[in-house]
């Protein structure tokens, strides 16, 4: 069986958790935090979450497991098959994580956990996520999908990581960064309602005491 190793609070980890749910895939799930012991980083070498297991051993890197789901297992696909439109997948849920993802996770330690982050790292991000959503309005269709009628790979990154960088903005700079785009908006709301991400979303919460208590004792 697959075997999913990660913490419910992760994002990245709870984009190969719905993508094994809304494929039907029977897995795992093994509690990991790979910062805490050498051992670890045998499993995840940059002591990064999510990890699959599978008979041959360990794959890493969210758009890794994702591909490999899609080219070894069956279940509704999440990549189309044509290579132009599955190109543009791909690049949609890239250009999340260069130009949405990575600038918000600057701001997340004063967003989320407390602690404060210089004015010009928040500026910074600010300037680049105005433009990261800007693109993505250009480059999306949310016909109803990011990428057209279907559920797709970059509907998991719209999910668990514009909704990470919209809170940003609301609660840092008081901007909702999807104001200027409503079939967006619409489309994030009506993700968050399915089945299994209200599952998710549920184990996330029962997960976070627990992960705010680990991360005090690191500081």
């Amino acid at each position: 069986m697959l075997k999913l190793y990660g913490f419910s609070v992760s994002n990245y980890y709870n984009m190969v958790k719905l993508a094994l749910m809304e494929k039907g895939l029977e897995f795992e799930e093994v509690a990991f935090y790979p910062w805490q012991s050498p051992q670890g980083l045998e499993i995840s070498p940059r002591g990064k979450v999510p990890v699959l297991q599978v008979e041959q051993g360990f794959i890493h890197e969210t758009s890794v497991i994702l591909e490999y789901l899609e080219q070894t297992r069956t279940g509704p696909a999440l990549l189309p098959a044509e290579p132009f439109q599955r190109a543009q997948v791909l690049a949609l849920a890239r250009e999340i994580e260069l130009y949405i993802e990575l600038p918000a996770r600057t701001c997340y330690p004063e967003a989320f956990f407390g602690m404060a982050v210089a004015e010009a790292i928040k500026a910074k991000a600010r300037d680049e996520l105005l433009q990261g959503f800007a693109s993505l309005t250009r480059h999306a269709h949310f016909a109803p999908y990011v990428a057209g009628d279907s559920l797709s790979v970059a509907d998991l990154y719209f999910l668990y990581s514009v909704s990470l960088a919209r809170a940003v903005g609301l609660k840092l700079f008081g901007i909702d960064f999807l104001d200027a785009a409503p079939a967006a908006k619409a489309l994030l709301e009506r993700l968050e309602q399915l089945p299994n991400a209200k599952r998710i979303e549920a184990d996330k919460a029962t997960a976070m005491p627990q992960f705010l208590a680990m991360i005090a004792a690191r500081k």
